[in-house]
């Protein structure tokens, strides 16, 4: 096994939930990702959406028993010394399939190895080995002292809550509920007068309902300076729940740009435009609201993109009038308007 040393750090990571085309969702999971030599080690994996152990919706205890046993304080949770590194973002059922590799202590260094996609007991490392990954040697003072730091209450956590601001009640109980629904939690109300400044810092985000007028939108953005926060305002493009909900988890995304898989998106009548940073699955889904104000959603492209700037054609019947498209990719969410 070679001697060179990887490094090793953790940062938080998301994983997008949202309502999909089809009328299913997806859950929204925080997490903290492992960081080998600088990039986050899930961007290795160029087709999967999971999660870490280290998630941030997880009960206390458990979370403190998922960095005690990536310490090696415990014993490995399946055979041969494997532990998980990631796993599905619904149910955490390693039937859904998971990512292990062995965990060991190898004197002062801890070595990370054998990766492979495991689905019940035992991995079968010819068939479904993930032989370009790894494996990697950590410094143990390093690896030890990262880890260490979540049990000192440095564990990940977010903002996932928003406030809805405006007249249109209903609209604005559906996509709360539609919020609830992937995790994240939602209040409305017509205005920000009243709200006490602590209830304000606990808020992602801000959305606006298209009714909502200049006036009342400034006098929120002025209550929220005065309290002291600092929060994205998202100006809801359309009455489509799924569309605001999407705008929503690009808005509540504090992640680093260099962290990001999508960092751009535009879209005209004839093609999307994305800029991808690494290689994943990417999804482009269009809404439109017809002449009689009935809303639309298609499905455009899934498949797998590699890292650099692609064009992808789009169907013209899917965006024309008033038309969105959104794009996902991993923890990436991103909205844009079809121009024309």
């Amino acid at each position: 096994m070679s001697a060179a040393y990887a490094t090793f750090g953790l940062a938080p990571a998301t994983r997008a939930g949202g309502l999909l085309a089809g009328g299913d969702h997806q859950l929204h999971r925080d997490f903290l990702d492992f960081v080998v030599d600088g990039r986050p080690l899930l961007f290795r994996l160029c087709d999967l959406e999971a999660v870490s152990p280290l998630a941030s919706d997880v009960p206390p205890s458990i979370f403190t028993a998922q960095v005690r046993s990536l310490l090696l304080e415990t014993g490995p949770p399946l055979p041969a010394g494997r532990f998980v590194v990631y796993g599905c973002p619904e149910c955490e059922d390693l039937a859904c399939g998971a990512v292990t590799a062995v965990i060991e202590d190898d004197g002062e260094d801890v070595v990370w190895r054998d990766f492979a996609w495991q689905t019940g007991p035992h991995a079968d490392l010819e068939l479904n080995g993930y032989h370009g990954i790894g494996p990697f040697r950590f410094r143990g003072a390093e690896y030890r002292a990262a880890l260490a730091a979540l049990l000192n209450g440095d564990a990940p956590g977010a903002r996932r809550r928003v406030l809805l601001i405006g007249a249109r009640v209903a609209l604005l109980a559906r996509l709360a509920a539609a919020l609830r629904t992937i995790g994240i939690g939602a209040d409305i109300a017509q205005d920000a007068d009243g709200v006490p400044a602590d209830e304000l810092r606990a808020y992602g985000a801000v959305v606006f309902g298209r009714s909502t007028g200049a006036g009342e939108r400034e006098n929120v953005r002025r209550a929220l300076t005065t309290a002291g926060v600092d929060v994205p305002c998202v100006d809801g493009l359309a009455p489509i729940v799924p569309l605001l909900v999407a705008q929503t988890e690009q808005a509540l995304d504090a992640s680093p740009q260099g962290r990001r898989r999508l960092t751009d998106l535009t879209a005209a009548p004839g093609a999307a435009g994305l800029e991808v940073t690494s290689a994943c699955r990417v999804r482009l889904t269009a809404y439109r609201v017809d002449r009689l104000s009935r809303t639309h959603a298609r499905d455009l492209f899934d498949g797998v993109l590699e890292p650099g700037r692609h064009r992808v054609p789009l169907d013209a019947g899917a965006v024309r009038g008033e038309a969105y498209v959104v794009a996902r990719a991993g923890g990436t969410v991103l909205v844009t308007r079809v121009g024309r």
